[in-house]
């Protein structure tokens, strides 16, 4: 994953492959958070919780979808809680607080998909703290073009239904 590139425009029409996303990539990443793909509707992001360490309480006006791949933790989702382990999916829906607390002995590592993009698409915050402080100043923001309609986007021609380009 190391020589990985994501893509900063829009996304080309062909495929983003990530070998062993469930095993061998996350256990390579010690970023707290790496942005690995920016589509125009999704987004798929790597983040890796200390021990002892959490993601901070927060709410997006964005759906989310987080699969832990090792690990063991605690999700607080609106309130409640529910102890999350490696192999478990879990949904947040645009709106909703949540917070992920590291409960075990080594990292909590887990890859989420965002749906639109919350993030620049090269961020990489090597802490938590970082990514706190990119996000208030406004450095972490997603792009313009991932936040468009779909009638924007056949309309321009980003998107089409015969899906030849």
């Amino acid at each position: 994953m190391a020589d990985y590139k994501p893509n900063s425009g829009p996304p080309k029409h062909e495929m983003a492959y990530f070998p062993n996303m469930s095993s061998s990539l996350p256990a390579s990443s010690s970023d707290f958070r790496k942005v690995l793909w920016t589509g125009l509707y999704s987004q798929v992001v790597i983040m890796t919780i200390r021990v002892g360490g959490d993601i901070g309480d927060e709410v997006h006006t964005v759906d989310q979808a987080l699969t832990f791949t090792s690990g063991q933790g605690k999700a607080t989702i609106n309130g409640k809680d529910q102890d999350v382990k490696a192999g478990d999916l879990m949904v947040v829906p645009a709106g909703t607080q949540h917070q992920f607390i590291n409960t075990g002995q080594t990292p909590l590592i887990l890859y989420t998909i965002y749906s639109s993009a919350e993030h620049a698409p090269t961020t990489v915050h090597k802490t938590k703290e970082q990514g706190d402080k990119e996000e208030d100043e406004g450095i972490d923001e997603a792009p313009a073009w991932s936040q468009k309609s779909k009638k924007e986007n056949e309309d321009s021609g980003m998107v089409k239904l015969s899906g030849k380009y």
